[in-house]
């Protein structure tokens, strides 16, 4: 029988899958060391059409959604379960979000079509997340992948409190 799906962000990250203070001026060179994070998953079938379903979801709309967070993401049978990604930027980058401000914070998700509910409350929980200044603050300065995954598993805890 299939374990429920999680929608708990630092259940879906581990620390190969979390980068601190990724290099990359443009916002195609942020969400492509991204994408390379998922080389080699079990999850992933085949890197190089995940990598152009990102692509192609990002070319309809930009996927800066404010407060300093990308969340690249799409949804394709090129990956067999959720998987997520996430990183800090060594500096602010232009990524077209919709209150014009650079972002520093990143989530890449993808997962497959059959996925979408889960795939929806994972997007909605990272932006109630870094909505609050304090939890973005700590994201941005966290020194390691494992303070990453602590500071979401702490906010998470917050969110359903």
């Amino acid at each position: 029988m299939p374990t429920a799906q999680t929608t708990e962000i630092n259940q879906l990250l581990k620390p190969e899958l979390v980068r601190i203070a990724l290099p990359g001026g443009s916002k195609s060179d942020v969400i492509e060391a991204l994408v390379e994070l998922l080389e080699g998953h079990e999850g992933v079938d085949n890197l190089d059409a995940v990598r152009e379903a990102i692509f192609q979801r990002e070319d309809m709309m930009s996927t800066g959604v404010g407060k300093g967070l990308g969340l690249p993401h799409a949804k394709t049978s090129a990956a067999t379960e959720t998987i997520a990604a996430f990183a800090t930027t060594a500096e602010s980058v232009d990524f077209g979000a919709i209150d014009d401000e650079p972002i520093r914070l990143l989530l890449l998700l993808v997962g497959p079509e059959e996925h979408k509910s889960q795939h929806v409350k994972i997007l909605g929980r990272i932006s109630r997340l870094v909505s609050r200044e304090s939890i973005r603050e700590r994201l941005i300065q966290a020194p390691d992948p494992e303070t990453v995954i602590e500071v979401l598993r702490e906010g998470e805890a917050d969110l359903r409190g």
